[in-house]
């Protein structure tokens, strides 16, 4: 329909969503070929494990129903009553073989496609009455394939068939040799042999039918491109919407960020590209990054300090450092404590010196040499926020 529709091709494969849907409407997988194989094998397998018990039981309620006492012949109320005796007799002779060939039904439906009970599928639909449409779906390529295969089935299983009857003839015709016991043996023999050849000539058919079942079925749920992209705006919402919640979230998370840069006891700068903003507020840890930033964020952070009279620290080797390897809210690394310890350190005594006392500042931050690979990667990459 949407083939039609936008006159793209089906070149997609079918989302979970499409086979969910299909799945729903009662279009799952099915092969006629592989329910009439089971249906043959397990009822051989019925006559061989049941067979001559089977047979034991039929023929003594055969004994018993055409054998009538006289007594009972000309009693009205006891012949429906013997009637019905007997009918309940040969229901539980049946019974077993009867069990084998339903789990045999539900066998088929479950090792292709699984069970499936859709009330959307049964429910009445009106063009299922039109008679165009009616004529349109005899003559279409699904069911001119569909009477393929039942040719092609009919007469592979009459030739079987045809040749099982030239090879059992004689023995067929010599059944009326024996006792009735002997024969009625002779002759589930002869339906057992019968079923498991046929049965092996219907596993042929399915061996193709199977494969063909399942493609046919992927390609009839096949989507079009603007199928697959309609589907992922339902489901995972339209990209443009998705874009817009990822930048008000940005936004939030930086304005969160940014109230917290007064809070901090340094911002180590590099010092254009790169702020980051530590506090060493709990004095049993190591000190946290509150808030970073590269480019215009990190100006952003800049211009914060500098209004609520936060130290800036020029150390472009650790602010890269630290801005590569830590996240807001992360204490730093155990291998920066030194650097950051001898930065704060100099702000400490900066703080206690007095205005005419001058305080050395540290020569050098030993920088662990594998933060460079870092360093460079996130300087390729303008970091817009702090995620």
């Amino acid at each position: 329909m949407a083939e039609e529709q936008t006159g793209q091709e089906r070149t997609e494969q079918p989302t979970e969503r499409r086979k969910q849907e299909a799945r729903k409407k009662g279009q799952v997988p099915r092969s006629r070929e592989l329910n009439t194989m089971l249906s043959l094998l397990f009822a051989g397998a019925g006559i061989w494990l049941l067979g001559s018990g089977l047979v034991s039981n039929l023929f003594t309620i055969a004994t018993e129903g055409f054998t009538i006492d006289r007594a009972l012949a000309f009693d009205a109320e006891q012949v429906p009553v013997h009637f019905m005796h007997l009918v309940a007799t040969t229901l539980t002779a049946l019974l077993p073989f009867f069990a084998v060939t339903i789990v045999a039904a539900l066998a088929g439906p479950l090792l292709m496609g699984g069970w499936s009970f859709s009330v959307e599928a049964m429910a009445f639909k009106w063009e299922k009455l039109d008679p165009v449409k009616g004529v349109g779906r005899l003559f279409s390529p699904k069911s001119l394939l569909e009477l393929l295969k039942a040719l092609i089935k009919f007469f592979l299983l009459l030739s079987v068939a045809y040749l099982l009857i030239i090879a059992f003839e004689r023995e067929i015709l010599n059944l009326s040799a024996y006792t009735a016991g002997e024969a009625s043996a002779r002759a589930v023999h002869l339906l057992l042999v019968s079923l498991l050849v046929l049965s092996a000539t219907m596993a042929l058919i399915v061996l193709f039918d199977v494969p063909f079942e399942l493609w046919n079925f992927n390609r009839q749920l096949r989507m079009t491109r603007q199928e697959v992209k309609e589907e992922m705006k339902e489901t995972d919402g339209r990209p443009e919407v998705k874009q817009r919640v990822r930048n008000l979230q940005r936004e939030m998370s930086q304005r969160r960020m940014m109230q917290d840069v007064p809070t901090a006891d340094v911002v180590i700068t590099n010092p254009t590209h790169f702020s980051v903003a530590l506090s060493y507020a709990d004095r049993s840890g190591a000190p946290k990054v509150v808030a970073k930033g590269q480019d215009l964020i990190a100006l952003q952070i800049r211009d914060i300090a500098r209004h609520h009279e936060v130290p800036l620290y020029e150390a472009p080797p650790l602010a890269r450092a630290l801005f590569s390897s830590t996240e807001v809210g992360d204490e730093i690394p155990q291998d920066l404590y030194l650097a950051v310890a001898r930065v704060l350190a100099y702000l400490f005594q900066l703080r206690r010196s007095t205005p005419t006392e001058y305080v050395p500042r540290p020569d050098s931050l030993d920088i662990p040499e594998h933060y460079r690979h870092l360093m460079d990667d996130f300087e390729e990459e303008p970091d817009h926020g702090d995620d």
